[in-house]
């Protein structure tokens, strides 16, 4: 079944699966230990002060990683705008498209606030993390960036058509950090052309703040955590 997608949320998938197609690369990343519960509720003891009130897109800007913060050999990449496609099509998963929302390529949540980084490791394009930072009410993050996540399990094995690529993809539930109020995390394995790659995200919600930390599953581990302390000024 052919379902037509127009939701910004999808963007998790898509816009990583089109910037993957767009390297032409061919990498073979770690997989990580077996699968465990997408979301949990446990905050760790040194992230329970957070902002009370939304902040705004530049508020957030200025929390973003740096080069500096992540450390010797990552550079900052510019607009992917050529990366991007008009006409994407998810094919085996209708769950993706009661999301709603605006463009499959837009790569962002549909939050208010919004800021986003991406950086590529050692200059190669097959190690990159992406760091995207939103603000909105606690509520409204927890219940949107849960349905997401949960859409997105809700369907392990489908397939994208973007500009005549098909990308298969295929979604694994991963074990989730101890930061924050909640955690996601998922594992996506994109195969296209016959070329395989894999590509961990993490989103951690803390307070009124949401950070999503993407890319390669050794970077995403790497950087998580600073990722959600400098967010939250620390």
């Amino acid at each position: 079944m052919r379902v037509r997608v127009t939701t910004t949320a999808v963007g998790l998938v898509a816009a990583t699966a089109l910037a993957l197609y767009a390297c032409s690369t061919n990498t073979s990343e770690r997989t990580l230990t077996a699968p465990s519960s997408v979301r949990t509720g446990t905050p760790a003891a040194d992230d329970s002060t957070t902002a009370e009130f939304p902040l705004s897109s530049a508020a957030l800007d200025a929390r973003l990683l740096s080069e500096q913060d992540l450390g010797s050999g990552y550079s900052l990449k510019p607009g992917n705008s050529s990366s991007r496609h008009d006409d994407v099509t998810v094919l085996g998963c209708p769950a993706l498209n009661d999301l709603g929302g605006d463009a499959v390529t837009g790569g962002s949540l549909d939050f208010p606030h919004r800021a986003k980084a991406a950086f590529t490791y050692a200059g190669s394009s097959s190690s990159e993390v992406t760091e995207e930072l939103y603000s909105d009410t606690a509520a409204k993050l927890s219940t949107g960036t849960d349905r997401i996540f949960d859409t997105m399990a809700s369907c392990p094995n489908y397939q994208v058509l973007a500009g005549g690529t098909l990308i298969d993809v295929h979604v694994q539930t991963t074990p989730t950090p101890r930061l924050g109020d909640e955690q996601w995390s998922q594992l996506l394995t994109y195969r296209i052309d016959g070329r395989r790659t894999v590509v961990k995200q993490t989103a951690v919600r803390a307070g009124t703040m949401l950070v999503i930390v993407s890319g390669a599953p050794g970077l995403v581990d790497a950087h998580i955590t600073s990722a959600v302390r400098t967010a939250l000024g620390r």
